[in-house]
């Protein structure tokens, strides 16, 4: 059975998962101070968006710690395609495209590439390509 009410849009869930985004559970510098049975952290709370610190037994912490490892086969999110770090021209594109339709701004004018048209030297009639042949 699955619970499939609606809870809202998810923000609370997003806001979690951000923190986990691209670097681990803890950096090494919140790590305040490590006795034989108690580690000592600091930690962001984030229903009062203060800094804290907590200290707890050595193997409570590492339970902590060990939710927040992937199984095996799986892999942290990751950013694909346009939110790839090297994809900054594309963004940028994206986003004028996407002001242009928003705001309606005018269309600037499309140049339309003709072919060069060439003159017989005889003639001087339009000469039209019919075919192209290369020596083998």
């Amino acid at each position: 059975m699955v619970d499939c009410r609606c809870v809202g849009y998810g923000e609370p869930a997003l806001e979690y998962l951000s923190r986990y985004l691209y670097r681990g559970v803890l950096p090494d510098n919140d790590i305040i101070n490590i006795e034989e049975n108690s580690v000592t952290f600091r930690y962001l709370d984030s229903s009062t968006n203060t800094k804290k610190t907590r200290t707890l037994p050595t193997l409570e912490f590492l339970m902590l710690i060990l939710q927040h490892v992937l199984p095996t086969g799986l892999q942290r999110v990751r950013d694909y395609g346009f939110l790839r770090g090297q994809a900054k021209a594309l963004r940028v594109r994206i986003q004028l495209l996407l002001l242009n339709v928003f705001y309606q701004t005018p269309q600037a004018t499309v140049t339309i590439k003709t072919k060069a048209i060439r003159t017989c030297p005889c003639c001087q009639h339009d000469m039209a390509c019919v075919g192209i042949s290369r020596p083998r």
